[in-house]
């Protein structure tokens, strides 16, 4: 094996033992050094500012979820274009590719008019 190699992996190493060392210091200062003072307070989860009440269940419109699964597709769709529209940009890629591509983004552009025909897209 080449010294180069020998040389690389051995800083990786130090770095790594060095973070390590690190992290296993903070963790035990904030363990020795952060004041306790448990009370009946400090257990109640924080909601927004509003104290818990004994109701565990409460019902949620399905609309949020639909907006959140909206919101990950059309998220999803952004990360596969932006690196397709710099490749295509910078290189000799064929035409058909820039027609698989709109017809991606067509089918895309169909479900945002099927979810807004269907007013899901409304907030009411």
């Amino acid at each position: 094996m080449p010294d180069a190699y020998v040389v690389n992996w051995t800083a990786v190493a130090l770095a790594f033992l060095v973070g390590l060392g690190a992290m296993a210091i903070m963790l035990l200062a904030s363990i020795l050094i952060s004041p306790r003072r448990p009370s009946e307070k400090k257990g109640i989860a924080y909601e927004s500012g509003i104290l818990p009440t004994k109701l565990n269940w409460t019902q949620f419109n399905v609309r949020y979820y639909i907006f959140g699964i909206l919101f990950l597709i059309f998220d999803v769709e952004a990360v596969f274009l932006f690196p397709w529209a710099v490749i295509f940009a910078d290189s000799g890629i064929p035409a058909y590719v820039f027609y698989e591509m709109i017809i991606f983004i067509a089918v895309l552009l169909l479900g945002v008019l099927y979810a807004w025909r269907k007013g899901v897209l409304n907030w009411r």
